[in-house]
């Protein structure tokens, strides 16, 4: 990929943690939020950061499944699979299974990789019955089941995640028309598949896209309507138990989809309002991601700020005992 400028330039302070009376950490990075039209709302830092956008955009990269014709009969939790970083516990690892039996495939098909879970009741399971963890306890394993659902309709290659395979083609195409910017290049992600580069702002284009949807519109508008509703429906289909992306829609009960990615990014969807969000912090620091992205659902009206989530991912710190230690909070001219 082409040298970029580092995406610390223009970053400015997000969020704080403060232990006591003394500032521990200081977490920088960039936020849009933006209209379908391309407007920006608001930001703060550089807009046009380039970055990866990681798992934030895996309703951008399901789109083809639909497009295509190849998920003409997937039900809402296939397509909340198909967008999830999930915590591969067995409500998503027995539902990825069976969607792959469905099509005459099975785990050894998936290029994801193996993965411990993260849920502790499968880790636990895992540990107690002798057993490994496999493909399908990899958070991901819901996006490559979409994959290769679309695979078997464009040809059937093995190697799907190759970037040059027709799915990762498709991929790029919908994911640079959706954003309206040529991507400059990719990386590999976690689960071996290309992770097409943007900048902020056109990911925020995206997800006002989405949030403009309707069932009403183009193909692409129903396809972007069914994704955003799917995850809206099943928020512990998306994440699981204990997750920011869970939580927090179910406590908007419906009012947003939203969207983690690794190393910090954080998108979501706000069909009502009309508008996308994306940001990024620089450091990588998923605390901070979850603090910010809380903040600017709490600013635009989708999350009240007297939920008793908020203060998980927004306030007040104590330690294992139940002291009161310190709180996190935004930064001066932050939300």
């Amino acid at each position: 990929m082409p040298s970029n400028p580092s995406i610390d330039t223009g970053a400015v302070p997000l969020v704080e943690l403060w232990r006591g009376d003394i500032l521990e950490s200081l977490h920088r990075g960039h936020a849009v939020v933006m209209r379908p039209t391309g407007e920006i709302v608001e930001s703060w830092g550089q807009a046009d950061a380039v970055i990866y956008p990681r798992s934030s955009c895996k309703m951008v990269q399901a789109l083809p499944l639909l497009e295509s014709g190849a998920g003409r009969d997937l039900l809402p939790e296939h397509l909340a699979l198909a967008c999830a970083s999930h915590q591969g516990a067995e409500i998503h690892v027995a539902r990825v299974a069976k969607w792959l039996a469905d099509i005459g495939l099975g785990e050894s098909d998936l290029r994801c990789g193996c993965q411990d879970p993260q849920d502790i009741a499968q880790r636990d399971h895992l540990i107690k019955t002798d057993r490994q963890p496999c493909q399908l306890h990899n958070n991901c394993s819901g996006k490559h089941a979409g994959f290769l659902t679309l695979n078997r309709h464009l040809g059937d290659d093995p190697e799907y995640t190759l970037p040059d395979h027709p799915v990762q083609q498709a991929v790029r195409q919908t994911f640079e028309e959706v954003t309206g910017m040529t991507s400059p290049g990719f990386g590999i992600d976690g689960c071996s598949a290309p992770n097409f580069a943007t900048s902020l702002s056109a990911l925020a284009f995206a997800m006002a896209q989405f949030a403009a949807a309707s069932e009403t519109g183009d193909g692409r508008s129903r396809a972007m309507t069914a994704l955003r509703e799917a995850m809206i429906q099943h928020p512990d289909l998306v994440a699981g138990e204990t997750r920011a992306c869970t939580d927090l829609m179910r406590a908007m009960g419906g009012r947003a989809a939203i969207k983690t990615g690794a190393e910090a990014v954080f998108v979501a969807i706000l069909p009502q309002q009309g508008l996308g969000i994306a940001l990024k912090i620089v450091d990588g620091g998923v605390r901070a991601a979850e603090a910010a992205i809380t903040a600017l659902l709490i600013r635009h009206g989708v999350l009240s700020p007297e939920h008793p989530i908020v203060q998980k991912y927004l306030g007040p710190l104590y330690s294992r005992r139940g002291l009161h230690a310190g709180h996190v909070c935004t930064a001066p001219g932050f939300s």
